[in-house]
């Protein structure tokens, strides 16, 4: 039985990044780069994976497997031992990654396992089921909020934890709808871009989410002009 006291950076993300109410994700057209982004800075902080900054091809930084024990989570230990099949880069890797074991889906069944989610079912018009998702734990989440409100409006110092979370949550350009607990400003956009860049996982984040707006923006604007 997973409990709180063993929460995932992907899965304290994926809350951060949640309407209370509807469970709409922000961010929800690139999130498979961010939860995968999520699990791999994951396994970068616990000494997992490791990464050849002098090695970088378009693909951007080079990932690699730390030998050891396998990690005792499921969930990061498939990441780990797709990371281990073979080198790749970091923006293959957040797809493969962010599609398979640390997928939306998984995250979310973790997270109602752990009572932080609550699902409910509903039959529409007595044929169609519908499957609802709230915050059950509305205590949990704004802990998680608190912490990332400190780091980026009183100052605070972040532990690695949080410094990861707040340069996810940047990178996957989601921190604006934080804002009636963090209110949006030039100094938290500054401070939370700072942070971004010190991970490379979040920066890769940043790169990939970039790249998939600009390649729908270019194709809207092919659809409106032909």
């Amino acid at each position: 039985m997973q409990t709180k006291n063993d929460m995932l950076i992907v899965e304290d993300l994926t809350l951060l990044m949640m309407d209370d109410t509807s469970g709409a994700i922000a961010g929800a057209g690139t999130l498979y780069y961010t939860l995968g982004g999520g699990v791999l800075v994951e396994l970068g902080l616990g000494g997992r994976i490791r990464v050849d900054e002098n090695d970088q091809g378009l693909n951007g930084v080079k990932v690699h497997a730390v030998a050891g024990p396998a990690p005792s989570d499921p969930l990061l230990r498939a990441a780990h031992a797709k990371v281990g099949e073979r080198v790749r880069g970091v923006q293959t890797l957040l797809i493969e990654i962010g599609t398979g074991a640390g997928k939306r889906e998984t995250v979310l069944d973790r997270l109602v396992e752990r009572g932080v989610l609550r699902q409910e079912t509903k039959k529409t018009l007595g044929l169609f089921r519908t499957t609802s998702t709230a915050v059950a734990d509305t205590g949990y989440k704004k802990a998680l909020v608190e912490n990332v409100r400190a780091v980026l409006i009183d100052g605070a110092e972040p532990d690695d934890r949080t410094a990861a979370l707040v340069g996810l949550l940047s990178a996957s350009g989601t921190l604006p709808t934080l804002h009636r607990s963090v209110p949006w400003s030039g100094k938290v956009y500054k401070r939370a871009k700072e942070l971004e860049q010190s991970s490379w996982g979040a920066e890769a984040v940043n790169a990939a989410v970039m790249r998939t707006v600009a390649a729908v923006s270019a194709g809207t604007a092919v659809a409106a002009t032909g």
